[in-house]
């Protein structure tokens, strides 16, 4: 069955499940072996998990099953198996713990009023924060400005080791999980992220925390890139055990690199996330194809990314093949973190700079085919109902949607008929991308970016193409930071890898989250509310331009 959908015309529900096994390509050059900090008995704890010699090789990661959306416009429901069976034994788990009930009335003064006694706070901040009551305690951990007090706060968190002499914190206290794993001895999980994840907190804090490699987990890194004179480094980490079915792979700022804002992260920095984001495909690609990878232990230039990427094209256009098993991208970028002092998470991020991608297979096996009468279901990605719709529209109109969405742009009149103020959509543009406000905005604030030409996915993307697009997506952050913007969701969609025609185009996604538009019933019915024109906010973003930084200027 060729339809998108969880309902056969059996009346029996069909869904995949996928088994992952894969080989990751090692193209990381150095070894950056580091101390993390010590054991519970006090023996030392290293880095050496995240450092694999070779390749790595996942022999068997936890099964995942994906179920269609009855509606195929609604996507695809993933199910960790692992974790379902866990469930399934004791389903009362399905919960949320409550909100903790303080022992005594919440009263901040009371809390204070023993410690203080007359006495200014900062006599003893330590003593001050540990009176706070956890949600005041929370809520400056997301948003709190004084260094001390947020260093307090993490000391509470979390068990640190300290440099005898100097006092600042030189690494964690570890342990192991039943299962082998190595964990930070973490008091207060919430509170530790947001503690790690402020701005103003120590550089040392957060690099000990949470940006030293290690520091989040054995997950095995697998590519680098240091650019801008060693100013630039960003690592990729495999993740193995993905919620993401095959595995995908985190492109994060590294501990001697920390961005936490739009404005810290440099035009090199975005070319590294990308650059590692490209070649990971690239290579993924080429090795299913059977091409030869010009490198190992090594980041591969653009030139030699050029080459792989030519060779996989004119392979791809051969007539014959070996059939891909992979044949669509998915790539995000959630920037920004917060939690609100119920603890409810406001964003997806753990770090405030990173990426992630992965590709998707083409096909995922039907566990009980007889039952269901398939022996395999389609797999999803983001970019399936857009190919479905300007396929519809071709078919009906006789154009392609994606010129006459340019055209659209270019010739756009205002709603309001008013001809005397601005009517341009377009934020940021050169010869080869554009960066413009969409007509029917599905955040308040979002803004998409494609390729004006024909170009459907980013193997399609000479590298000037994608040095455009990386060029566009920094300035799309920098200009919606300068707004005010704190939390922004980032998604590519893109045409299949194997499609056969030209009619797809890459398109990005830029989705703002606003403190007074969280998403309810109204936006679950994708009915998408604004209050301003989208030429208004064009405009806005224009102005914006100039503290978005000269690096981005066209020339």
């Amino acid at each position: 069955m060729k339809m998108r959908t969880c309902v056969a015309p059996s009346g029996r529900f069909i869904y995949g499940i996928h088994t992952p096994a894969f080989r990751s390509e090692n193209l990381r050059e150095k070894d950056t072996i580091l101390s993390l900090g010590v054991f519970e008995d006090g023996s030392p704890c290293f880095n050496h998990a995240n450092f694999p010699d070779g390749a790595v090789q996942e022999p068997g990661a936890d099964p995942v099953y994906e179920v269609p959306n009855p509606f195929p416009f609604r996507g695809s429901t993933y199910i960790i198996k692992r974790s379902a069976d866990r469930t399934a034994q004791d389903p009362d788990r399905i919960r949320l713990d409550p909100h903790p009930e303080p022992s005594n009335r919440l009263s901040l003064t009371d809390s204070l009023r023993e410690l203080l006694n007359g006495a200014s706070p900062a006599a003893d901040k330590t003593r001050v924060v540990a009176a706070l009551p956890r949600t005041i305690r929370l809520a400056l951990a997301v948003d709190g400005t004084d260094p001390e007090e947020l260093v307090a706060i993490a000391e509470g968190a979390c068990e640190f080791v300290h440099d005898p002499d100097t006092g600042r914190p030189t690494g964690l206290t570890y342990r192991k999980t039943p299962s082998g794993r190595t964990r930070p001895v973490v008091h207060d999980h919430e509170i530790f992220e947001a503690a790690a994840n402020n701005p103003r907190l120590p550089d040392d804090y957060k690099r000990t925390m949470l940006l030293m490699p290690g520091a989040q987990g054995d997950s095995e890194i697998v590519g680098e890139w240091v650019g801008d004179g060693g100013r630039s480094h960003v690592f990729e980490y495999l993740r193995r055990n993905s919620y993401i079915p095959w595995g995908h792979y985190a492109a994060n700022m590294a501990h001697d690199a920390i961005r936490y804002r739009a404005r810290d992260l440099t035009l090199a920095d975005m070319t590294g996330m990308r650059h590692l984001y490209y070649q990971r495909t690239f290579v993924r690609l080429a090795s299913g194809l059977g091409i030869p990878i010009p490198a190992f232990r090594r980041q591969l230039s653009v030139d030699e990314l050029e080459r792989l990427r030519g060779g996989i094209m004119a392979t791809l256009t051969a007539g014959e093949r070996p059939p891909i098993p992979f044949t669509r991208t998915l790539w995000g970028w959630n920037f920004g973190f917060g939690y609100a002092a119920s603890g409810y998470r406001l964003h997806g991020s753990h770090q405030q700079v990173h990426q992630q991608y992965a590709l998707i297979p083409e096909a995922v096996r039907a566990p009980d085919p007889a039952a269901m009468g398939e022996d395999y279901i389609p797999g999803f990605a983001c970019g399936d109902p857009v190919d479905g719709f300007i396929r519809s529209y071709k078919w009906q109109t006789g154009r392609d949607f994606f010129d006459r969405y340019v055209s659209a742009i270019r010739n756009n009149r205002r709603m309001d008929g008013d001809d005397g103020k601005p009517s341009d959509l377009v934020v940021w543009e050169d010869d080869r991308v554009i960066l413009f406000v969409p007509k029917a905005q599905t955040s308040q604030w979002e803004l998409q970016l494609m390729p004006l030409a024909p170009v459907g996915n980013i193997l399609e993307a000479d590298a000037e193409i994608r040095a455009s697009i990386d060029k566009a997506l920094l300035a799309g952050v920098r200009i919606l930071e300068a707004l005010g913007a704190r939390m922004i969701t980032h998604i590519e969609f893109s045409k299949r890898i194997d499609a056969e025609d030209a009619a797809g185009r890459l398109l990005y996604s830029l989705l703002p989250k606003l403190p007074f538009s969280p998403g309810a019933f109204t936006e679950a019915q994708l009915r998408w509310i604004n209050g301003h024109y989208p030429e208004d906010f064009a405009v806005a973003c224009r102005n914006r331009m100039p503290e978005a930084g000269a690096d981005l200027e066209v020339r």
